[in-house]
């Protein structure tokens, strides 16, 4: 019977961590960053003495990064990787990543900063890799707590699990249903999550703390912490069962007020939402050649009608990168941020915080996104921490799968990796029905490469089940469902149509699908309806087809709602094990599986 830990134990802790933050108000997580010029008037940070002897302006240090996704080991492939823009205009790669490094890299950046905060802009656990998914993100929690995060908001991810298991890792406990790991029960986060806009459909209030107040020596800093207001359209629905989202901009609005009230004036928005910048290089200039200009997406009209009573907004959700300035709604420039994802870059920013008015002064904010660099010293404490969930994780990870003669990429409209994945999807069907004509995969439910080189002793081309894990982390079924071919036609448009006409979702379709997507055409009609083939022949609106999805699109996730509208349904194995079937069947050490074409979709540009 797995040992607990004493309630007293616990109990200390807690005060422990409360009594670091020197005050908590009625809060919980936070994220911030900004960026500009020089200090107000001729005065410089500490020179001009005001109350309690300290100066009048005070440098505080804030630390963020959002989409960690329980990316505890460093990230394979190009998800283990930035892009740096080069003084000559050239780029060049980096290898970026792990939480071994990153808390180096915090602590390197903390010291001698005697105002630090270090705030996350969430999806800090769900889609995990093994070493934390298979237990329920509790490695990640500990490794968030070894960082000493001060502040999150949610994000979509962490209702994966629904609101009751988020509630277990804020406030600890064991798994319902898995138990206690190691022998020891889980404490759940020193930091507070923030979710001011996810309310229980029945008390109509936030699950958690809707904001969160750091304080030090006078010095006042507020966070709200808010995720997308789409949570509900890109999670299952089991996950946000009796919980509504509202609107970001009026639930930041609405608590910045009662922060203000509070005589808190400094503010910070944690906003799991964000944009896509004009550059894939991580210190590319936002703001040229004018404020905000290199940057596009939902967080510019959220920007732009935010308050001006919030001085910063730490974002996320895209996995982009960009540190931009955006004219707040009187016209005055607000730093808003994103450190990519999986911890392969942090923002540093400086708030500069006058004590006479309480206030930032913004004109002497700065902040700049930092690349979490190999060639530092890895955090011993990390190192410990990765070495005993890996040791739990062995038995059931180091198990080969398949192989591969080379890299399977996860990237580019049509990938490789997505063809595979619809092809062993289609072949699971098919082992469950024989009619199954086709299968069509989102591709945000596919989060990492599978790599030739091997990652942790296996040997080049083997594909392990934590591989596998890494790349389909969710646990969703393969369901079969009935569709007319005009349901068929309506589905590939809702890629670059309703909610996803501004950034399609591209589906990964099996072999057999071929159409055109011409992307010089607007909405819809940038899926070329005479183009759409399967096998060579022309889909016919009248007849019936059999459809393999996961349950989440099966659900009408992810702007598909006529794949939620499919009949005749059956449930079969989880979509790893699909996956895990077909490499297994397909491949052998002397016949390895070579990468997909990616030549379905023929696109127009």
């Amino acid at each position: 019977m797995p040992a607990t830990s004493p309630a007293s134990a616990h109990q200390e802790r807690r005060r422990r961590r409360t009594n670091r933050f020197v005050a908590l108000t009625a809060g919980v997580v936070t994220v911030g960053a900004l960026a500009a010029a020089a200090l107000p008037g001729s005065a410089s940070a500490g020179e001009e003495h005001h109350e309690g002897g300290y100066g009048r302006y005070q440098d505080v240090q804030l630390l963020s990064f959002n989409d960690l996704h329980g990316n505890l080991e460093p990230p394979a492939g190009s998800s283990g990787r930035v892009t740096e823009k080069q003084p000559d205009g050239t780029t060049k790669t980096i290898d970026a990543g792990g939480v071994e490094y990153l808390a180096t890299h915090l602590r390197q950046a903390r010291k001698g900063e005697k105002y630090s905060i270090t705030a996350a802009g969430g999806d800090m656990v769900g889609a995990s890799p093994l070493i934390s998914g298979l237990f329920h993100d509790e490695p990640t929690i500990e490794a968030l707590n070894k960082l000493d995060l001060d502040v999150t908001s949610v994000g979509n991810h962490e209702f994966d699990e629904g609101a009751k298991e988020l509630a277990r890792l804020q406030n600890g406990g064991c798994h319902p249903k898995d138990g206690c790991y190691a022998d020891e029960e889980f404490e759940g986060a020193d930091f507070p999550y923030l979710a001011a806009n996810v309310l229980d459909e029945k008390t109509k209030k936030p699950i958690l703390k809707p904001y969160w107040v750091w304080k030090k020596n006078g010095v006042k800093v507020g966070f709200v912490g808010v995720t997308l207001e789409g949570t509900p359209d890109i999670v299952s629905a089991e996950g946000v069962r009796g919980l509504s989202f509202k609107d970001e901009v009026e639930t930041i609005n609405k608590y910045a007020k009662v922060l203000q009230k509070q005589g808190v004036k400094s503010i910070v928005a944690l906003l799991h939402e964000g944009g896509f910048p004009a550059s894939t290089s991580y210190n590319y200039d936002c703001d040229s050649p004018g404020a905000g200009d290199g940057i596009s997406g939902p967080i510019v009209d959220i920007a732009k009608n935010v308050t001006p009573q919030v001085d910063a907004l730490v974002t996320g959700h895209t996995h982009n990168a960009y540190v931009c300035s955006i004219a707040d709604p009187a016209g005055k420039p607000r730093m808003v941020t994103s450190a990519a994802s999986f911890g392969r870059l942090y923002t540093d920013t400086t708030l500069t915080y006058d004590r006479k008015t309480g206030d930032i002064a913004r004109t002497a904010v700065k902040s700049a996104n930092r690349v979490v660099t190999r060639d530092v010293p890895k955090a011993p404490d990390m190192t410990e921490l990765i070495g005993k969930w890996n040791t739990l994780a062995a038995p059931i990870g180091n198990k080969p799968i398949g192989y591969i003669s080379g890299d399977i990429g996860n990237t580019g409209s049509e990938s490789p990796l997505g063809d595979l994945i619809a092809d062993a999807q289609l072949a699971h069907g098919k082992q469950l029905d024989p009619e199954t004509d086709l299968a069509l995969m989102n591709p945000g439910g596919i989060r990492a490469p599978l790599t030739y080189a091997a990652k942790a002793g296996e040997g080049d081309g083997v594909v392990t089940y934590a591989e596998g894990f890494t790349v389909q982390p969710f646990a969703n079924t393969v369901n079969l469902q009935d569709f007319t071919g005009a349901q068929v036609i309506q589905a590939l448009k809702e890629q670059v149509s309703g909610p996803n006409t501004a950034a399609p979702k591209i589906l990964q379709v099996s072999s057999g699908l071929t159409y055109t997507l011409d992307l010089t055409k607007s909405g819809a009609d940038r899926v070329v309806t005479d183009s759409i083939r399967l096998n060579g022949a022309a889909i016919d609106p009248a007849a019936t087809y059999r459809v393999a999805t996961n349950s989440f699109l099966a659900g009408g996730g992810d702007g598909f709602p006529t794949l939620g509208q499919g009949t005749n349904d059956v449930v079969g194995s989880d979509d790893l094990t699909a996956l895990e079937q077909y490499l297994t069947a397909n491949s052998s050490a002397s016949n390895p599986i070579a990468p997909p074409k990616a030549d379905r979709i023929t696109i127009v540009k």
